[in-house]
C-alpha cells in the first residue's frame, strides 16, 4: 500500500462517518479514529510488521494539539494561502543537509516550484507549490515531524 492510497483512505472515512477503521495486511497495519462530531481524522497509525515478528496489538498515539493562534494573527492570515502536508512524515527545509534551504520567508514561487521536502518510510517527497506568490510565513521548524493535513506554509498570492 502506497502513501497516496493511505491518504485516499482516510479522506475517505472522514467523510463516510465511520468512527474506526482498522487495515491488517501480511506487511502493514493501519487504524484511523474519526471524531464524529467533525468527521475529521484524529488519529493515524501507521506501522510495518515486521515477516519474523509476532503480531501484537498497537496502541494508539496521542495525538498531538496545536494551540489556538491569537485573533490578530488569525485576521492576517486569512489572506494567505496555506500550504498544507499532504503527507505524514519528516520535514525539511533543503535537499540535503548541504545545501541552501528550498524557500526562505519573503522569497517568490511559482506553481510547481519546490517548496520542502518530507520523508515519509525513508522516501524522500517534494512538496510543491500549487499557487504563485510570496512566502509569508514558515510555519515548521527543519527536520520536525509533521502530520497529514498540517499547516506548512502561508504564501500570498497577490
Amino acid at each position: 500500500m502506497d502513501i497516496k492510497e493511505i491518504q485516499n483512505l482516510i479522506r475517505f472515512v472522514a467523510k463516510s462517518g465511520a468512527s474506526e477503521v482498522k487495515l491488517e495486511t501480511e506487511d502493514i497495519k493501519i487504524t484511523i479514529k474519526t471524531s464524529e462530531s467533525t468527521g475529521q481524522a484524529e488519529a493515524t497509525i501507521v506501522q510495518q510488521i515486521p515477516v519474523h515478528a509476532a503480531m501484537a496489538p498497537v496502541a494508539p498515539a496521542p495525538v498531538a494539539q496545536t494551540p489556538a493562534a491569537p485573533a490578530k494573527e488569525e485576521e492576517d492570515s486569512n489572506n494567505y494561502i496555506t500550504v498544507k502536508s499532504p503527507i505524514i512524515g519528516t520535514f525539511y527545509r533543503k535537499p540535503s543537509p548541504d545545501k541552501p534551504n528550498f524557500v526562505e520567508v519573503g522569497s517568490s514561487v511559482s506553481e510547481g516550484d519546490v517548496l520542502c521536502v518530507i520523508e515519509a518510510m525513508k522516501l524522500f517527497n517534494d512538496i510543491e507549490s500549487e499557487v504563485s506568490g510570496k512566502i509569508v510565513k514558515i510555519l515548521v521548524d527543519d527536520a520536525s515531524p509533521v502530520e497529514f493535513d498540517q499547516p506548512l506554509f502561508l504564501v500570498d498570492p497577490s
